[in-house]
């Protein structure tokens, strides 16, 4: 069974950097996606690379501001956010596609983290 770790949220203050990790338990060949979940409100589709990382996209909400990377050497990829606002406050999840489409909808990701919650204050 793959296992997903999420790590690197925390507390900041708007306008703040901000890089969460995802460790994948085996070497793979997924597509890989971010989302979060703030209170309230339903999971949101941030962005995801291909296994070649090769191929991004983005929601156009964090379009410009989050980027998606992944380390060619480990099973690690990585979310990089920039100029946090309050409204980014949410739990954030990483996941693992075993076909990679590109869609945003989370019913095609075959695994997922924990979640790792950003608290981004004004």
């Amino acid at each position: 069974q793959v296992q997903l770790r999420e790590s690197g949220g925390g507390w900041v203050q708007a306008g703040d950097s901000l890089r969460l990790s995802c460790e994948i338990s085996e070497r793979h060949n997924y597509g890989l996606g971010w989302f979060r979940q703030a209170p309230g409100k339903d999971r949101e589709f941030l962005g995801s690379i291909n296994s070649r990382a090769t191929y991004t996209i983005y929601a156009d909400s964090v379009k410009g501001r989050f980027t998606i990377s992944r380390d060619a050497v480990y099973n690690d990829f990585y979310l990089h956010m920039n100029n946090l606002k309050p409204e980014d406050t949410a739990v954030y999840y990483c996941a693992a596609a075993t076909y990679y489409s590109g869609r945003p909808e989370s019913d095609v990701y075959n695994y997922w983290g924990q979640g790792t919650q950003v608290t981004v204050s004004s």
